[in-house]
């Protein structure tokens, strides 16, 4: 996702920027927007397949098609909203998780950041939901994109009373002429949900027919122990409306 923006997404990261224009004395003020522009809300439906749920490089979906969807609101403040939904498998019983996020994007400087707060929930399987908060920084250069995201998980009774930290750069460059992207990522988590595990992953993404197809290698360090961390090609297909 992205997850995280959700990829994120939901994704996330690092500095929290802040910028403020105040006009001169004797200047004259800019004109308030009026009130139609200054409530203007932005609504995207994203629904997407993937061959398998990979997420920081494990397996939710016990290497098997997932179905996936979110919806954004995204007011022109920065302030956005977003429920996300996916298929999974192997959770205490529960077959679907659901992520609510509130969070805020911006640019300062030429860094763009986004900084959120996520709840994940897995209907029939309560004792799973726990709380996230994560802040992503990025820069375009040309054709290129890099990122870093930090997501942080204080300690909670559902992930055992103990932390979780992840960090993650990631990067992107459309590929001149064509309508590819090539992508990378790698990350490193420790805490509730890893001792210091690994993944990273290398594809790329297109778009056709008003779809946005995409193929990428996702690995962990987690391959000797642990089937959902082996390596795999994932392909995926999505539709935005």
């Amino acid at each position: 996702m992205m997850r995280f923006h959700s990829a994120c997404r939901i994704a996330a990261s690092l500095l929290p920027l802040v910028a403020c224009a105040v006009p001169a004395r004797g200047e004259p003020a800019e004109p308030s927007p009026s009130p139609s522009s200054a409530q203007a809300i932005d609504v995207e439906f994203t629904l997407a397949a993937v061959t398998d749920y990979r997420y920081r490089g494990l397996s939710l979906s016990n290497k098997k098609p997932s179905l996936q969807a979110e919806l954004t609101a995204t007011h022109d403040t920065g302030l956005y909203a977003a429920l996300w939904a996916a298929t999974i498998a192997g959770n205490d019983g529960a077959d679907l998780e659901n992520q609510v996020t509130l969070g805020y994007s911006g640019e300062a400087g030429g860094i763009a950041f986004d900084l959120a707060a996520a709840y994940y929930l897995y209907p029939g399987a309560w004792a799973d939901n726990y709380a996230e908060f994560a802040a992503r920084v990025s820069r375009a250069v040309d054709r290129a994109e890099v990122g870093a995201t930090l997501s942080y998980a204080p300690a909670q009774a559902n992930i055992g009373d103990v932390d979780n930290l992840y960090l993650g750069i990631d990067a992107s460059l459309a590929l001149g002429p064509t309508p590819l992207t090539l992508s990378g990522n790698i990350g490193v988590e420790d805490g509730a949900f890893g001792d210091h595990k690994l993944d990273w992953s290398l594809g790329v993404s297109g778009d056709a027919a008003g779809l946005t197809f995409g193929v990428a290698y996702v690995d962990s360090s987690r391959t000797s122990r642990d089937p959902q961390g082996k390596p795999t090609i994932v392909g995926s297909i999505s539709k935005s409306f």
